[in-house]
């Protein structure tokens, strides 16, 4: 069977290859390309070398993009994983409700991002009001804004992959941990958090790339304001590309460094947390 199996591999394998050529890999070689290039379509790019790359750094609102995408994703990172942690562990408990609970949280993961960016919107205008003031009045107000939707829209997410994890504990081992005369938070950070670090390794990738990448929240939630101080690395691309003329090479050089960083960022930490995995 498994000669049978490496005979034919390619065959089936080769139309998958072919999408994925198609679909992926040569847009992104072209992608690459035409951030070296002035265009307006891709039928009349124009090689102009580094230019787009060197205007990208005396561009102020991507500086300020990047800064804030970086302090929104430092925090939203740590915040989103520890509460998901913590709910993890109260409903990995023998209490009643469990499984409502864990549904009750995972569903706001299936609300689309611009939908969830408009509810948002309007819950925390409602609030601020009450002070005559708004959301896109303050550029602090649209940032802890964001913070309440990544955590209240991927909580849930990490929560069930944490609950994996924490599942997948031998209880054998918390027996003996706890007959060595462990405490509760001994047996957790001795016992519970080396064994789960595949799904710490999991979701630490999954909030990086997700925190980064954020787009149609930001999108709907404040659309950048107040003057583009709101706006993360995506919506700047986004706003360069589609929103300034003669600027599509500098956008689509902003993309291929935002790969790049992001690339960077996600296998540091995947290799970093992949080394403090242990076999039960």
């Amino acid at each position: 069977m498994q000669k049978t199996l490496k005979r034919y591999f390619p065959i089936f394998v080769l139309p998958t290859l072919i999408a994925f050529a198609f679909a992926f890999i040569l847009p992104f070689v072209m992608g690459v390309y035409l951030s070296f290039c002035k265009f307006k379509t891709i039928t009349n790019a124009q090689f102009i070398g580094i230019d787009n790359y060197v205007k990208i750094f005396a561009d102020r609102d991507f500086l300020n993009a990047f800064w804030f995408t970086v302090k929104f994703s430092v925090l939203s990172i740590i915040t989103v994983n520890v509460f998901a942690f913590m709910l993890a562990l109260a409903l990995t408990r023998k209490i009643k409700g469990t499984n409502l609970f864990r549904t009750v949280f995972f569903m706001p993961n299936l609300i689309g991002g611009i939908i969830l960016g408009y509810i948002w919107q309007q819950m925390i205008n409602a609030v601020l009001l009450q002070y005559e003031t708004t959301l896109v009045a303050n550029a602090t107000y649209g940032f802890w804004g964001l913070i309440i939707l990544m955590n209240w829209q991927m909580i849930g997410y990490m929560m069930i992959i944490y609950i994996a994890g924490l599942q997948n504990v031998p209880t054998d081992l918390l027996e003996a941990a706890q007959i060595d005369g462990a405490t509760g938070w001994q047996a957790l950070t001795k016992v519970k958090i080396p064994l789960v670090m595949p799904s710490i390794t999991i979701c630490l990738f999954l909030t990086v790339s997700n925190s980064f990448k954020l787009f149609d929240q930001n999108l709907a939630l404040t659309a950048g304001a107040p003057s583009k101080r709101t706006a993360m690395l995506a919506l700047d691309i986004y706003n360069t590309f589609y929103g300034r003329m003669g600027y599509e090479g500098v956008g689509q050089a902003k993309a291929v460094l935002f790969f790049i960083v992001v690339a960077a960022i996600a296998l540091t930490q995947l290799a970093m947390t992949r080394r403090k995995e242990v076999e039960a």
